[in-house]
């Protein structure tokens, strides 16, 4: 699934690429074509993320709100071929002619697989394929879906104190904490092992047991992964000095992380072969050795 940093990266897209243009709107799928038609024909004036959620506002008042799920994705394209941001990923393809139609919109290829939304504009389109949630709502609407999210550390009204009062009262294990949107929205299955390998935090740890000064430091680091994943496009934690290629640039793949999808490798910093379990319906991975506070 997606984590919070790909969702801002895709309102980040859509303000440049599509903001104060007007949009056609279809469902090839079938399955939103009346959402799709209050769209229809509308500005698109605002892109904007929280968490795992992307909310594309339009002059009509309305919003788009999308979640991507395990398995959502959009796909762009336009003069210089299709990529995409989600799941699976499409790589750039081949250029293409871009057409006009009469009205000036873009004319795109046929859609390919299930396209639950289509967004097509003056200069390229942008198709919306499985998606976990893709509904039309109000302002209204908007604020309900957000005010049962927790704070997203990427967002400037992020309140770090609103998600610690939850914590602090909590006899649940932190890794599973940090998995609730509702406590810590955005953060996902390698946010969650990275950021408490980095801050040292037993896993299993209940919430209520950190100290304030560790919430503090674990919010901080949160903050500036999820900023480097936004600029990057891909999450790196690692430390340069704790990477086999430490001097390649970008970083590679195997250097990426600590113990995400590391099960039975060495941990980077003490070599103790990185441990996984079950733990709030995902696997979670840790090292006993450094994870210890």
């Amino acid at each position: 699934m997606p984590e919070g940093h790909t969702l801002h990266r895709l309102a980040i897209h859509f303000a440049k690429a599509y903001g104060g243009q007007r949009l056609r709107a279809n469902s090839p799928q079938g399955r939103f074509t009346d959402g799709a038609r209050r769209i229809d024909g509308r500005v698109l004036e605002e892109a904007e993320a929280h968490g795992k959620h992307l909310f594309l506002g339009f002059d009509s008042g309305e919003w788009l709100r999308v979640h991507l799920g395990l398995y959502g994705a959009w796909t762009f394209g336009d003069a210089d071929g299709e990529r995409s941001l989600g799941a699976p990923r499409v790589g750039a393809g081949a250029e293409r002619a871009v057409r006009r139609d009469p009205d000036g919109f873009v004319v795109p290829p046929p859609p390919t697989g299930a396209v639950r939304v289509r967004l097509v504009s003056a200069d390229g389109w942008a198709d919306l394929r499985g998606p976990s949630a893709c509904e039309v709502v109000d302002e209204e609407g908007k604020r309900a879906v957000q005010a049962r999210l927790g704070p997203d550390p990427l967002r400037a009204d992020a309140d770090p104190e609103r998600a610690w009062h939850t914590v602090n009262r909590s006899r649940t294990p932190i890794a599973a904490l940090l998995m609730r949107q509702d406590v810590v929205s955005g953060v996902g299955n390698i946010y969650r092992a990275e950021s408490l390998f980095r801050a040292g935090i037993d896993p299993y740890r209940a919430g209520r047991d950190l100290s304030r000064a560790q919430w503090e430091a674990l919010w901080s680091d949160l903050t500036g992964l999820l900023r480097d994943g936004v600029r990057d496009g891909r999450i790196v934690t690692t430390r340069p000095e704790h990477r086999d290629g430490s001097a390649v640039d970008p970083v590679p793949r195997e250097d990426a992380h600590y113990v995400a999808y590391r099960t039975g490798q060495p941990c980077r910093v003490c070599g103790t072969p990185v441990r996984s379990a079950q733990l709030a319906a995902r696997a979670l991975y840790w090292c006993s050795g450094c994870q210890t506070g």
